[in-house]
């Protein structure tokens, strides 16, 4: 399994993977699972994924060179020379059609489901950033002000933290550390997802980046980051009020609500 996420935000974007395919007693094999296509000045963008990794790979591999046709009668569009980010998930999502096509009924005929999320997000000189999630049959959707985020793979552990922080305003730096501490609570819960991890940073409007680095475990920030977040929600916890189960207090139900709840057993109840 897998943890990829990305945010849009007014400031720039910011892209973060795991590197885990397979957990097991004997077994646990590193893969990327994110690339930067990037033409400094020009466009920046990110593919993430999630999924069958001979799958993923292969899109990835098709992508350099996948063409759509101008209705225009231009010359073909790829991810090199589209006008917009939307046009380059088009060609994305084209991309996983090829692959589906070649290898679709082969991998069926083995049991095996063609599965496939992407997450695909930058930004094209003339137009703003944009994120987008492709899935399995090459359709996708856009974030937007709403949703400035999104996730693939093993979500639920790291999406109670975005939900309280990420907002299209905040920071990079923020946005940053929160994905970071999102990826920490995967990593805490589920051991299919693991170390090193892939960031990417990007501010907007500049058209490159000199923030993608890999954080494995002898990165110092993210080592103070886990270690930190562990005790300040354990102090967070400690200053919580414990229940108190004596009548009147807040958490006990006003008198004679509470009876409703509980069964009494009569003899006739009991199992014989």
């Amino acid at each position: 399994m897998t943890y990829c996420v990305a945010v849009k935000l007014k400031a720039g974007m910011v892209f973060l993977s795991d590197s885990r395919t397979n957990a097991g007693l004997d077994q646990i094999s590193t893969f990327r699972k994110m690339i930067v296509y990037e033409k400094p000045g020009d466009r920046f963008m990110v593919l993430l994924s999630a999924g069958n990794l001979s799958i993923s790979q292969s899109i990835r591999e098709i992508l350099q060179t996948e063409q759509l046709q101008d209705p225009a009668g231009g010359e073909p569009i790829t991810i090199w020379n589209a006008r917009s980010m939307f046009d380059a998930a088009r060609v994305l999502g084209s991309a996983v059609r090829h692959v589906y096509q070649r290898d679709g009924e082969a991998l069926r005929r083995s049991g095996i489901e063609f599965n496939a999320s992407l997450l695909f997000g930058g930004q094209i000189r003339g137009e703003a950033m944009r994120l987008f999630q492709v899935y399995s049959p090459g359709n996708f959707i856009e974030a937007t002000a709403e949703t400035p985020f999104f996730q693939i793979g093993e979500s639920k552990y790291g999406k109670p933290v975005l939900d309280r922080i990420i907002t299209p305003d905040t920071p990079l730096a923020e946005a940053t550390k929160c994905l970071l501490i999102s990826m920490d609570s995967t990593l805490k819960s589920n051991l299919s997802v693991g170390l090193p991890l892939d960031l990417a940073v990007y501010e907007a409007d500049r058209f490159q980046s000199d923030h993608v680095v890999c954080i494995d475990e002898g990165n110092a920030y993210f080592q103070m980051l886990r270690t930190t977040w562990g005790q300040r929600l354990r102090e967070a916890f400690d200053q919580i009020e414990a229940p108190d189960w004596q009548p009147g207090s807040a958490l006990v139900a006003p008198s004679g609500r509470h009876r409703a709840l509980r069964k009494i057993m009569t003899p006739a109840d009991k199992l014989i």
